[in-house]
C-alpha cells in the first residue's frame, strides 16, 4: 500500500494528497503535519516506514468539502485519490489480498472549484492564465463554476491592473516567462505554446476554426491554450464547462490600477472586507449571479457610451415603474442558481437537486419573459429571448423529478412516481417485500414468545433477527428453525429462510431500483446539458435583469439621477454625494453634506485646500465613484451629472508601508504619483490627496508644485488636488485651466466647526492647531504649538520662506516662553463640583455663589 501512496503522492506534486481507505481520506508524512495543523485534527502514526513511524492523520469521506474548504482557505492544493474498483473486484482479478488500485481523479484549487459549499455565492471564482508570445500579452479567465471564458488582450504594462480587476482565485503563468512573479502556480512553457493552444481550443470546442469567436493572436492563443491545459490537468482529463472564449480588448473598459482600486475600495476595503465598499453600499441584488454581475460591472465601466446608455435605459424604465420593478425583483429572487447549477452537472460533480434547479430556474425564466413581454428599452428586447424556450427540457424535468430532489444520489428516490412505469414496480417489490418482512416480524414472535425479537438490517448481514442475549437459548436449538449468524455483549443475530428468501427480493428490487434512477440520472443530465449554451445565455438574462433592477432599487431608494453621458471632456456634477460615507452618516442619524464639481476645458484642474476631516479626501473620492458608477451603467449619487467619458481613472489617495518590497510610505506615493504621470491621458480623471507630505517641507512643496504643473501642461486632463501646501494657491497665477477651492470651516467660541462644504477660493488657513485640539490632544501641547506657529509665522513674515525663524526656536520645554493664562475662578468652581453629591439646596447656594463671581469678574 505505501508503495502505491509514494507513487501517487509523485505524480501530486506539490498537493496535499487525499488518499481514499474505505470510508477515509487519509494524509501521510509531510501532508499529514501540515493538514493536522491546518485543520486542527489528531496527528497519529502507524506501522513503518524506513525504520521509522508513518505520521497520518485522516478525514471523514462525507464531510470533507468541509475540511477541503479550510485548506484551499489557507493556500493549499489537494489532490484527491480515489478507489478505481471495489474490493470485490479487486480479489477476484488478483487474490484475497489484492491491492485495490486507485488513482487521482481530481487536483483541488482555489479556481477550479464548483462546489456549492466552497463559492461564494456572489463571488466569481475566475482562474487566470497570462499567455505571452512575440512580446505581445494575454490573459485568459475562467470560471468553471459558471463556464465564463474570457481571453483580453492587452499591453504587459496592463497586467498588473487586469489581475487586480479580476481579483483572481488562481494566476498561472509559464515557468520561465516574465510574470512567473505574479502567478500562484507555474506551468510548463509546452502548455503556453501559441500554436498547440490553437490545436487545444479546436478540440475542445469541436471546430475546424476560431474565426467564430473572433481573431486570437499568438499571445490570445497561448493565455488561452495555457488555461485549457491547466484546467484538463487538474479535472484528470474531465474539462469542466467551457463556454466558446469571449475575446475582449482591455481599451473597451475605463483603466483602473491596482493602487486606485484599493484606495477607492471599489469591490473591498483596503482591510480585504466587502463591508464598507463601494459594491456593498450599491448592492441591491437578490441572486448570486447578479450580485457577481455587478462586482465584474463596477470593476471594469464602459467606455462605449452606446453600451452604457443601454444599460442605463433599463435601470430608467424598471426605476420608473416601481410595480414592474418589485415583480420583477420577486420573481428573481425565487430562483436558483442556474448558472452554478450547470457547472456542477457539466463538471460530473451535479446532483439531482442541481437538476431541480435547471427545471425550477428555467421555468421561473419563462414566465418571467411572458409578464415582460416584447416591449420596453433595447437592452430587454435583446434580452427576452433567452428567457424563454426550454419547454421540452422543463417538461422532462417536471416529470421525471420529484418535487424537491436530494443532494445525494446514493439513496435514490429523486425520479418522480409514473416516470418510468419498471421502477415503480421496482419499489412496489420493494415496499412489498418490506411489508412481508415486518409481517414475518410479527409472526417470530408469536411462534417464539419473544416480545423483544426485532427484524434487524446492516451493511454486513443484511437483514436479520435481533434478540436478547437472555432469550436466545431457545432459538440456538437445532430444531428451532433460526441460524445462529452473531453474538455481541447484549444481543444475539439469526437468520432463517423465510426472511433469507425475503429479503433477497428486497434487496434485488431496491438494488435495481437504484441503477434504474441512477441510469435515468445520467439520461437527464446528458438531455440538460446538450443545450448548455442556451441555459447559460439564460443565467446571463437574469443576472443582468437583476442587476438592472437592484441599480434602479438603489437610485429610487436613495434619490440618483441618471448621469448624461457627453463627447468632451467635462465633469459637472450637482450635488454630488459619497454613497459609502452617506449611508455611514445616515445610521448616524446625521445628513451628509452634498457638493458641487465642475471641471470642464477651462477649469479642469482643482486645487482643493482645507483642514483635516474637512472632507477633502471625501470630495476626491465621491467624483471619481460616480465617474466608475455611470459608465458601469448606473445611477448616481447626485442631484445632476453631466460626464465626459473617462478612459483611465487614477487615485493617489493615501499611502502605506510596501514593507515586502522594501518601499517606504513615501516611496510607494511618488511609484504611484509617477505612473500618473506617465499614463494619464486628457480623457482621464485623476484625484490626488497630499502629494509630498511624506518628505520635507521644502522637498514635499517642490514636488507637489510639479506635480501640479506636469498635471496642467502636459497630462491636461481632469484632476482633483487637495493639499495643505497654501502656497500652491500662487499657481492660478500662471495656470489658466487652474481654479481654486477649499472645503469651510470655522472657529466658534475657541472651538472648530467643520462644515464640509466646498466653496470657491483658497482657504483662510489650515486650521490644524484647531483639529489637534478637537483629537483631544493635552492643551499644554496644543498651547506650545501654538507658540511654535506664531514664531515661525513671524519669520515667514520677515522673510517670507516658509521655515524663517527656525534658527531662533528655543528648543525643548525648559526653554519656554509661554505665558501661563490667568486662572478662571468660575471654571475652577464648577471643575470641583460633585454635581451628583449636591442636594436640591446646595445647588441653589452653588449658584448663587456663581453669580457672585460673575458680578465681581
Amino acid at each position: 500500500m505505501m508503495a502505491q501512496y509514494l507513487t501517487l503522492k509523485e505524480e501530486a506534486g506539490d498537493c496535499l494528497l487525499f488518499y481514499r481507505m474505505g470510508d477515509f481520506f487519509e494524509l501521510f508524512f509531510d501532508d499529514a503535519r501540515v493538514a493536522s495543523a491546518c485543520l486542527d485534527i489528531a496527528l497519529t502514526a502507524r506501522g513503518e516506514h524506513d525504520g521509522d513511524k508513518v505520521p497520518m492523520c485522516g478525514v471523514p469521506v462525507h464531510s470533507a468539502t468541509a475540511y477541503l474548504q479550510r485548506l484551499i482557505k489557507a493556500g493549499h492544493r489537494v489532490a484527491i485519490a480515489e478507489q478505481t474498483e471495489s474490493p470485490e473486484a479487486a480479489r477476484k482479478a488478483r487474490g484475497s489480498k489484492a491491492l485495490v488500485n486507485r488513482a487521482i481523479v481530481r487536483v483541488v484549487t482555489a479556481g477550479t472549484l464548483t462546489e456549492e459549499a466552497l463559492l461564494d455565492a456572489r463571488t466569481d471564482n475566475w482562474c487566470v492564465a497570462i499567455g505571452e508570445a512575440a512580446g505581445a500579452v494575454a490573459l485568459a479567465a475562467a470560471d468553471v463554476s459558471t463556464g465564463r471564458f474570457q481571453v483580453i488582450t492587452l499591453s504587459p504594462d496592463a497586467v498588473p491592473a487586469e489581475l487586480a480587476r479580476l481579483a483572481a482565485a488562481e494566476v498561472v503563468a509559464c515557468d520561465a516567462g516574465a510574470f512567473a512573479a505574479a502567478a500562484t502556480t507555474l506551468r510548463p512553457r509546452a502548455e503556453f505554446d501559441s500554436n498547440a493552444g490553437e490545436a487545444r481550443l479546436k478540440r475542445q470546442f469541436g471546430v475546424a476554426t476560431l474565426d467564430g469567436f473572433g481573431q486570437f493572436g499568438r499571445a490570445e492563443l497561448a493565455a488561452a491554450g495555457g488555461l485549457v491545459a491547466y484546467l484538463d490537468h487538474t479535472a484528470k482529463g474531465a474539462l469542466p464547462f467551457l463556454r466558446p472564449p469571449v475575446l475582449h480588448r482591455a481599451a473597451g473598459t475605463m483603466a483602473i490600477d491596482a493602487a486606485t482600486r484599493e484606495s477607492l475600495e471599489l469591490t473591498c476595503t483596503t482591510g480585504g472586507q466587502r463591508k464598507g465598499s463601494l459594491l456593498d453600499a450599491v448592492d441591491r441584488t437578490v441572486t448570486g449571479a447578479g450580485a457577481r454581475l455587478l462586482a465584474a460591472d463596477l470593476g471594469a465601466p464602459l467606455m462605449d457610451r452606446a453600451a452604457i446608455d443601454a444599460r442605463l435605459d433599463l435601470v430608467q424604465w424598471l426605476h420608473d415603474d416601481g410595480a414592474m420593478r418589485e415583480r420583477l425583483r420577486a420573481s428573481l429572487k425565487a430562483m436558483p442558481d442556474i448558472g452554478r447549477a450547470l457547472g456542477r452537472l457539466a463538471a460530473g460533480r451535479g446532483s439531482p437537486r442541481d437538476l431541480g434547479q435547471l427545471r425550477d430556474g428555467l421555468d421561473g425564466a419563462w414566465h418571467l419573459g411572458e409578464r415582460l413581454g416584447d416591449g420596453g428599452p433595447a437592452l430587454l428586447a435583446e434580452l427576452a429571448p433567452a428567457l424563454r424556450g426550454h419547454g421540452a427540457l422543463i417538461d422532462l424535468l417536471r416529470r421525471a423529478l420529484v418535487p424537491s430532489p436530494p443532494i445525494e444520489a446514493s439513496a435514490g428516490g429523486y425520479i418522480a412516481a409514473g416516470y418510468d412505469l419498471a421502477l415503480d414496480d421496482l419499489r412496489d417489490a420493494g415496499a412489498g417485500g418490506r411489508r412481508a418482512i415486518a409481517a414475518l416480524e410479527a409472526e417470530m414472535r408469536s411462534v417464539t414468545g419473544i416480545a423483544a425479537l426485532k427484524v434487524r438490517h446492516n451493511n454486513v448481514l443484511g437483514y436479520h433477527v435481533e434478540v436478547p442475549a437472555r432469550a436466545a437459548d431457545a432459538l440456538m436449538k437445532p430444531d428451532s428453525g433460526f441460524t445462529h449468524r452473531q453474538t455481541l455483549a447484549g444481543v444475539v443475530r439469526f437468520n432463517t429462510p423465510a426472511l433469507h428468501e425475503v429479503a433477497v427480493k428486497v434487496s434485488q428490487a431496491g438494488a435495481h431500483a437504484l441503477a434504474a434512477e441512477a441510469a435515468h440520472l445520467e439520461e437527464l443530465t446528458a438531455t440538460a446539458l446538450a443545450d448548455r449554451e442556451r441555459i447559460a445565455a439564460t443565467a446571463d438574462a437574469l443576472a443582468r435583469l437583476d442587476v438592472a433592477a437592484a441599480l434602479a432599487e438603489r437610485a429610487a431608494e436613495g434619490g440618483w439621477a441618471r448621469p448624461a453621458l457627453v463627447d468632451h471632456a467635462c465633469f459637472e456634477i450637482v450635488g454630488g454625494r459619497h454613497p459609502v460615507v452617506e449611508a455611514a452618516v445616515a445610521k448616524a442619524g446625521e445628513r451628509f453634506v452634498a457638493n458641487d464639481c465642475r471641471l470642464s476645458e477651462s477649469s479642469r484642474l482643482w486645487l482643493v485646500t482645507g483642514p483635516n476631516m474637512g472632507g477633502k479626501s471625501t470630495f476626491l473620492r465621491q467624483n471619481a465613484l460616480i465617474a466608475v458608477l455611470a459608465q458601469a451603467g448606473s445611477f448616481v449619487p447626485a442631484t445632476e451629472a453631466t460626464l465626459g467619458l473617462v478612459d483611465r481613472l487614477f487615485s493617489r489617495v493615501g499611502a502605506s508601508d510596501n514593507l515586502a518590497r522594501g518601499r517606504s510610505t513615501f516611496m510607494v506615493e511618488m511609484v504611484e504619483t509617477a505612473a500618473i504621470l506617465a499614463q494619464a491621458t486628457p480623457r482621464s480623471f485623476v484625484i490626488l490627496d497630499e502629494v509630498g507630505r511624506g518628505t520635507s517641507t521644502y522637498d514635499g512643496l517642490a514636488i507637489a508644485w510639479a506635480v501640479v504643473e506636469a498635471i496642467h501642461e502636459d497630462n491636461r486632463c481632469r484632476c482633483l488636488f487637495a493639499t495643505h501646501y497654501h502656497e500652491l494657491t500662487r499657481l492660478a497665477e500662471r495656470c489658466d485651466a487652474l481654479s481654486l477651492h477649499h472645503v469651510r470651516a470655522r472657529e466658534w467660541k475657541g472651538d472648530l466647526v467643520l462644515l464640509h462644504e466646498v466653496a470657491d477660493g483658497p482657504a483662510d488657513r489650515s486650521y490644524g492647531l484647531a483639529v489637534a485640539r478637537l483629537a483631544g490632544m493635552a492643551p499644554q501641547t496644543v498651547a506650545r504649538a501654538k507658540a511654535v506657529l506664531a514664531k515661525l509665522e513671524a519669520g515667514r513674515a520677515k522673510t517670507g520662506g516658509i521655515a524663517a525663524g527656525l534658527d531662533d526656536l528655543p528648543l525643548f520645554a525648559a526653554a519656554r516662553e509661554v505665558e501661563e493664562p490667568a486662572p478662571d475662578p468660575l471654571r475652577q468652581m464648577v471643575e470641583a463640583l460633585d454635581v451628583d453629591a449636591l442636594t436640591p439646596r446646595e445647588a441653589l447656594d452653588t449658584l448663587y455663589r456663581m453669580k457672585g463671581i460673575v458680578r465681581k469678574g
